[in-house]
């Protein structure tokens, strides 16, 4: 898929197709290039760059400004990937006035392709009009980061009957309010697969959902090893930058103090006439 642009059309075919769909976060315009050339269907610009950029301790200090930021450098780097803008907490919630206008900024401001946004039975009049507006919409159900006060923390989604059966109801309603995609997080993975199987239009992206969705997603710092720490049981490392930026910064730091960077190559000449000429 990576030679062509990656349209909403792309995924919904791509479903039906029963091709894994792929999706990585990124937040700024080296990783959007990088990502690209790998040859990445989907790039969702986050609100987790809260936790993995700026800092904060969850998504919920995240600003629509700062969201906006990072998405315009995401597009710059962007060729073929279809972008995702991650409505942050209280972009959406208070009123689907304030919603249209946030999604569209989305839209206006960067020029990415889809927004995504939180939440189950209780968004799909949201997500009716935003579809019917042009704005399309990835929907995102089980651990909704942006609710964990109310879920008291982030655990697994849909271990019981109620749960499980909610996620489905969710899922189909959702699908049928016309979202074009549906990030399933935290959720077991023979569920994850039935709520799949539930759907006919509507792709399924899993973190921490097994491998029965039609795609994954993954946190482009948490794959690459950027950082050491906490690391949900969900990711697998597939490098470990931190260590080698560790150690590229170490030699740095020695071959300074050695005086052996920069070397010859490193520098520029001046002719000696043009030296002695000045006092």
């Amino acid at each position: 898929m990576a030679n062509k642009q990656v349209t909403v059309a792309t995924i919904k075919e791509m479903k039906q197709n029963g091709e894994p769909i792929t999706m990585i976060t990124a937040y700024d315009v080296a990783m959007s290039r990088n990502v690209n050339e790998a040859g990445v269907d989907m790039i969702l610009v986050g609100d987790s760059l809260g936790n993995v950029i700026l800092g904060y301790n969850s998504t919920v200090p995240v600003t629509m400004d700062e969201m906006i930021h990072h998405t315009k450098a995401v597009m710059r780097g962007n060729s073929t990937a279809l972008v995702v803008g991650d409505m942050p907490f209280m972009s959406y919630q208070a009123s689907i006035v304030d919603a249209m206008y946030n999604a569209a900024r989305f839209l206006k401001e960067t020029g990415c392709t889809a927004v995504k946004l939180e939440g189950g039975s209780e968004v799909v009049p949201l997500v009716e009009r935003l579809t019917q507006a042009g704005i399309p919409v990835c929907a995102h159900i089980g651990l909704t980061p942006q609710s964990v006060n109310q879920l008291g923390g982030f655990k697994v989604q849909g271990k019981d009957i109620a749960a499980a059966q909610k996620m489905i109801d969710d899922a189909k309603a959702l699908e049928a309010a016309g979202a074009f995609a549906c990030v399933l997080e935290c959720v077991p993975a023979a569920l994850a697969a039935k709520v799949t199987s539930e759907l006919k239009t509507m792709a399924t992206i899993g973190i921490g959902a097994g491998n029965g969705c039609d795609g994954q997603v993954l946190v482009c710092n948490d794959l690459l090893g950027v950082s050491t720490g906490f690391c949900p049981k969900f990711v697998k490392k597939y490098a470990n930058l931190h260590d080698t930026t560790v150690e590229a910064v170490k030699e740095y730091i020695a071959d300074v103090k050695a005086r052996t960077f920069p070397a010859p190559e490193h520098t520029f000449k001046i002719d000696d006439a043009v030296l002695e000429k000045l006092y």
